[in-house]
């Protein structure tokens, strides 16, 4: 039996902001923050999250049910800004009251590859957290073929070692060309 790492507070906030969204939506959690949680000794301030586009209404509901439950945008606290914001393609990032770091950088899903991302969300048996994250083939193409800087390659070279056994290079050559298509 592996033992799991002892939760962080990057872990415990990122639960906790997971937990509250999966009542609402679906989610998905990327970029570097599935390369830390998966082993990789490198720090962040934020995690980053996609969701499906929503409504006002039912962004107004998620809101006020993040607020309820401590947390603060940082752009506004009120949901109409925010959902201004999230609608033309800009994150908001929301902290715990009081509590600067760690952020939630949230985005709306902006087009068929974030819905693509979405649609192929697993879980990460590896992180020891019961939360949805991107692929990892996802991970490793944006950051070898879309970010592509020093340390996003890093971070893919680190997801190849971790996750070799269970990564689909024909699924990473077909995001790659899904980036190609809608990003670049």
């Amino acid at each position: 039996m592996r033992l799991l790492p002892e939760k962080n507070i990057l872990d415990k906030f990122c639960i906790k902001f997971c937990r509250l969204i999966e009542r609402y939506t679906e989610y998905i959690i990327v970029s570097g923050f599935v390369v830390i949680s998966s082993g990789r000794a490198r720090s962040t301030e934020d995690i980053d999250m996609i969701i499906p586009n929503q409504t006002k209404e039912k962004f107004e509901i998620i809101h006020k049910s993040l607020e309820n439950d401590g947390f603060v945008c940082l752009q506004s606290n009120n949901y109409e800004e925010i959902y201004d914001y999230l609608i033309n393609d800009t994150s908001v990032r929301y902290t715990l009251k009081n509590k600067p770091l760690p952020e939630m950088e949230l985005k709306f899903a902006k087009d068929k590859l974030d819905d693509y991302q979405i649609k192929t969300k697993t879980k990460l048996e590896l992180t020891g957290l019961d939360i949805w994250f991107s692929s990892i083939e996802m991970n490793i193409a944006f950051k070898e073929n879309y970010l592509k800087s020093k340390k996003d390659l890093e971070d893919a070279r680190h997801l190849r070692i971790v996750y070799e056994e269970l990564i689909n290079e024909e699924e990473i050559i077909n995001i790659k060309r899904m980036i190609m298509e809608s990003r670049l």
